[in-house]
């Protein structure tokens, strides 16, 4: 059968950087493969089924595209692929478009966000045939040979005789290592590596990717939906097939790769199996892992730093100890410091902290606590964003009993805690207590890290513009504006944030609101691109 599978993206997980095309001709994407599609894509084909991909990120590839290829090739299945609830929206206009344009193609919805609302979604959205719940790889290939009556397969939500079924549930698979490497050379797209895009600083411009190489997480911290989507299990493929993925990039001119774990520092033999895998083989491709400041694996740091491992992210979330415990994270203020230490003097290049604000009972005394902590841990690059909500974690349940939200109107809405938590601060304190508190920590690292600033600095200047690195040093002290000029509304450096608040307003739009506003937003976006390319005046980091 012809599948077609499509990763569906919201503006802010995604840019494009002012040179849009690599050396051989392919689009130029500063954000993370879809890893996701290309997985299932490799399965599709290796148990002898066609299929196509697309990726949002493309703006050679707009939904008319997709549609139009939809009525010409007649795939049997079109899968939408979206990891968020600010994706949803997208994903519900593609799918009716689709429908519109061919009302007899089966349509299939997948990913996080649609698992843990399989049946609401499923109501919202009946143009779709079925919700995929859960790992895709073996439920892909028993729902098409079963497209007509889905009864069987496991892990399917659909509709029968207008009543949601959601089939028994699909256990677990843990043995990942029978799954081929993702599909990566069939998507046109080359992957340039950047920090978060709070941080829109290019990393290398060396061919880029991401791996999988363990999947959940079985911490209980109360904002994270990965522990309910894994049911509080951690999976791992083996340290040998690891390594196979690892040299086989390399081998195909990959220069480095991220790997996209929830934790990878989970089970030490195996991290360290991993880097003797990598030693003995003689790879040089560098990577970089997300794990706890808990780990039990940190004497592996310089194994690590030995096996190219440049990147370490930590997820810090708070300076102070009691937003911390009331955040369920299960770790001291004392580890976090001990985990940064050790990474740094081991010799990873780059130490990244995730921080959150706007938590719930956060004081501005512990906000302030937040970025004086930071500003003396060991860090190279940090990011510090609101505390968000998302149905079916434990934070989202506590929400529903205070009657905060309401699982039924609520359930596909994006929330910042503090825009429905009476316990947080005001959105106009944290921002004003985050823009002194950036300011102090960027003179603080300026003055008692000048080394590691340096550093820092000098790999960017490598790949972006002198004046894009200043501006992301003097940002934070450049006080409030009225407004951004037209050509800063191009620069991702700039638009970051009215990108991802736009994003999460379209959750909050009825249906039949929701295509005439991005239609609209799709226009004007247009237009202002088309002014700054009329007066030649494109900065680095333009979007789509």
């Amino acid at each position: 059968m012809l599948v077609f599978l499509v990763h569906v993206r919201d503006p802010q997980f995604y840019a494009h950087p002012a040179k849009t095309r690599a050396q051989n001709g392919n689009i130029r994407v500063m954000g993370f493969p879809p890893i996701g599609i290309m997985s299932l894509s490799s399965v599709l084909k290796e148990a002898g089924h066609d299929c196509v991909m697309f990726d949002q990120a493309n703006p050679d590839t707009p939904n008319d595209v997709i549609v139009d290829a939809i009525k010409k090739q007649k795939p049997a299945l079109v899968g939408l692929s979206f990891l968020s609830t600010t994706s949803y929206p997208y994903a519900k206009i593609l799918a009716r478009q689709i429908r519109a344009a061919d009302s007899t193609v089966k349509l299939a919805f997948g990913g996080v966000f649609a698992s843990l609302n399989a049946g609401l979604v499923k109501l919202q959205c009946q143009e779709v045939d079925f919700v995929c719940r859960g790992d895709g790889e073996q439920l892909l290939l028993d729902l098409l040979d079963h497209l007509e009556d889905p009864g069987t397969v496991a892990g399917v939500t659909w509709m029968k005789d207008g009543q949601v079924i959601n089939n028994p549930g699909r256990p677990m698979e843990r043995h990942l290592d029978q799954w081929p490497f993702p599909d990566r050379e069939s998507l046109k797209l080359d992957f340039v590596e950047s920090m978060p895009l709070d941080v829109p600083a290019v990393l290398s411009m060396e061919r880029f990717t991401t791996m999988q190489t363990s999947r959940g997480c079985p911490w209980p911290c109360v904002f994270c939906d990965i522990p309910v989507f894994n049911e509080g299990k951690w999976r791992a493929r083996s340290a040998q097939h690891v390594v196979n993925e690892l040299k086989y990039l390399e081998d195909h001119g990959y220069g480095s790769v991220y790997f996209v774990d929830d934790h990878f520092l989970l089970q030490p033999k195996r991290i360290e199996a991993i880097c003797n895998g990598v030693s003995d083989a003689g790879l040089k491709i560098q990577w970089g892992i997300e794990g706890r400041v808990d780990s039990v694996a940190q004497h592996l740091f310089p194994a690590m730093a030995r096996a190219h491992c440049r990147t370490v992210m930590f997820g810090i979330e708070s300076g102070s100890q009691r937003v911390l415990d009331r955040l369920k994270k299960e770790q001291t203020l004392a580890e976090v410091t001990t985990a940064v230490k050790n990474a740094k003097k081991a010799g990873i290049e780059i130490v990244h902290g995730f921080f959150t604000v706007g938590n719930p009972d956060e004081t501005v005394r512990d906000m302030q606590a937040t970025f004086d902590f930071a500003s003396k841990l060991p860090l190279d690059t940090f990011g510090f964003n609101r505390l968000c909500v998302y149905r079916g974690t434990p934070l989202w349940q506590e929400y529903v009993k205070r009657g905060l939200v309401s699982d039924a109107t609520d359930w596909y809405k994006y929330f910042k805690c503090s825009e429905i938590d009476p316990t947080c601060l005001p959105g106009e304190v944290i921002n004003d207590v985050r823009q002194q508190g950036l300011k102090k920590l960027f003179l603080y690292k300026l003055t008692h890290y000048p080394l590691q600033t340096y550093r820092l600095l000098r790999r960017f200047l490598r790949f972006m513009p002198v004046r894009d690195v200043a501006y992301l040093i003097a940002k934070p002290f450049m006080g409030k504006k009225t407004g951004a000029t037209k050509a800063e509304v191009l620069s991702r450096a700039v638009e970051h944030a009215e990108t991802k608040d736009a994003a999460a307003q379209f959750t909050q739009l009825s249906d039949d609101m929701l295509h005439d506003v991005l239609e609209a937003s799709r226009v004007e976006r247009l237009r202002i691109q088309q002014e700054a390319e009329d007066r030649r005046e494109l900065p680095m980091f333009q979007t789509r």
